[in-house]
């Protein structure tokens, strides 16, 4: 199949255009290119895409350069979106990834040949669940947001199930807390915390372990998009999960899997979001995105607790387990020269 797939240079993107590459379809990968033209960022992640996938730069607010790069593709990947728990500019989390989303279902509309597209959404928008395990049949209430991300990531559901009821060949897909080798972006944050804790810049456990979410590998979470495009409903939500479990356990489970020293004692969310109050104030005067911000430990006072069964049951996805997973990653980033242990 020839499928093109936005946010292609992301964390998730990148590796999805590699295991689509890799099952023989023509991919043709959706990019902001940099500012400034050739040789910037954008370009360079570009370049680290297998040689066989085909390049389109274009914006997701631009429909034009949408509909150019769905030019006789079967399916699309909507993975495109601004992942960040806060950004100075919150205007911006409208623009890509709910207005990202409606030029994406325009420029589908006008591309006769796609018959299939996959949107990743976030289990921001099931929404919290304090005390339970929720399943796709919950809706956010959509009165409170931790995050102006997680209020997007709920108005673009609610238009992606609407172009649904109205025939758009659409399947929403939810990945949760994702972890595992790749970009060490928003979206790749258990790393970036592992990252911080073993070069002793996080010298103690996240909270009291109050909080609960689902973590889930990055690789297994892309073959859940891939069985979404081959057996996926249309109309249907899955929810591309992982085990439910505290942030302290990471700390536990990645001590016990290197052998080393659990953390002697608790940061507590109060004093972390003091300082990501503080780191917020600095980001505006240096214009560099804090790692902790005020929004995010507001995410870590809640749990994110769900049940993928349904995609297990339907698309045949199958998580590995948090052990095998965080001990890989590990690996990883130890290989990688960014931990010792």
């Amino acid at each position: 199949m020839r499928i093109a797939v936005t946010g292609a240079t992301g964390y998730l993107g990148s590796r999805l255009c590699g295991a689509l590459a890799d099952a023989g379809h023509a991919v043709r990968a959706f990019a902001l290119r940099s500012a400034g033209g050739g040789g910037g960022g954008g370009d360079v992640e570009a370049g680290l895409l297998p040689a066989s996938v085909e390049l389109a730069y274009g914006d997701v607010a631009d429909v034009e350069s949408l509909a150019a790069a769905f030019d006789r593709c079967d399916a699309v990947f909507h993975v495109a979106a601004a992942v960040e728990a806060w950004l100075p500019d919150p205007s911006i989390f409208i623009t890509v990834n709910v207005g990202g989303l409606e030029n994406v279902l325009k420029a589908a509309r006008r591309t006769p040949t796609v018959k299939k597209i996959v949107y990743t959404s976030s289990f921001f928008a099931i929404g919290p669940t304090d005390g339970y395990v929720a399943d796709e049949t919950q809706m956010h209430q959509g009165k409170t947001f931790c995050t102006e991300y997680e209020k997007s990531k709920v108005l673009a559901d609610q238009i992606a199930l609407q172009a649904a009821a109205e025939g758009m060949p659409i399947t929403i897909v939810y990945p949760g807390f994702m972890y595992g080798p790749g970009k060490l972006t928003a979206g790749n944050l258990v790393s970036r915390i592992l990252i911080e804790r073993f070069n002793g810049r996080l010298p103690g456990y996240v909270g009291h372990g109050h909080d609960r979410e689902s973590f889930c590998h990055v690789d297994d979470v892309v073959a859940g998009h891939v069985a979404a495009m081959e057996k996926g409903r249309e109309g249907e939500r899955y929810l591309l999960t992982g085990e439910n479990t505290s942030l302290v356990q990471i700390f536990d489970m990645a001590a016990r899997i290197t052998n080393t020293k659990a953390p002697r004692f608790h940061v507590p969310l109060w004093l972390l979001e003091i300082y990501g109050w503080i780191s917020v104030l600095v980001s505006r005067i240096t214009g560099k995105l804090p790692f902790i911000s005020y929004p995010a430990v507001r995410v870590l006072r809640h749990q994110w607790a769900y049940s993928c069964e349904k995609a297990k049951k339907e698309l045949g996805y199958s998580p590995r387990s948090l052990t095998e997973g965080l001990s890989e990653t590990l690996l990883w980033l130890k290989d990688s020269e960014m931990i010792r242990f």
